[in-house]
């Protein structure tokens, strides 16, 4: 059977468990058309980019699958036509990663406090350069002002 990835996001107002009961419910749709979840994860609460119905936050949430093509559509009609859902993205792949997905290893790291790997430069890491002098320096400007010769 074709391998699949789904995110999809749950309105703001939602508690946890009810955004984990929603990830329980479309796996069991899935089960029940003769595909299954090989893992599902929970992202969380997270700030969109832009409001969708009014939302300006949601609850993502994340489902590796290994379904027949039948099972993803009837799945992805049912969570279009449910309230809570707001978007779903579902992507065919070739192979599941091993391991946790990149948003589970970046909360992995935040919760961890680990910041050993960074240098002493801060974020950018690159070295650090003196700053220009912005001071009397007119260059080959000459002596008009702005380019306008009167």
């Amino acid at each position: 059977m074709p391998l699949y990835e789904h995110v999809f996001i749950a309105r703001q107002d939602l508690s946890n468990t009810q955004a984990e009961g929603l990830v329980e419910h479309f796996s069991t749709v899935l089960a029940d058309n003769g595909g299954k979840v090989v893992e599902s994860e929970y992202w969380g609460v997270k700030t969109m980019a832009y409001k969708i119905n009014k939302n300006r936050k949601g609850h993502y949430a994340f489902l590796k699958s290994d379904a027949p093509s039948a099972a993803v559509q009837e799945m992805e009609r049912l969570m279009r036509l449910h309230d809570d859902v707001m978007r779903v993205l579902t992507i065919k792949v070739d192979k599941h990663g091993d391991g946790p997905s990149v948003q589970m290893q970046k909360r992995d790291e935040r919760e961890r406090g680990d910041r050993g790997d960074r240098p002493e430069g801060g974020f950018g890491g690159g070295e650090r350069r003196e700053r220009p002098s912005f001071g009397g320096d007119r260059g080959d400007r000459g002596g008009d002002r702005g380019g306008f010769r009167r």
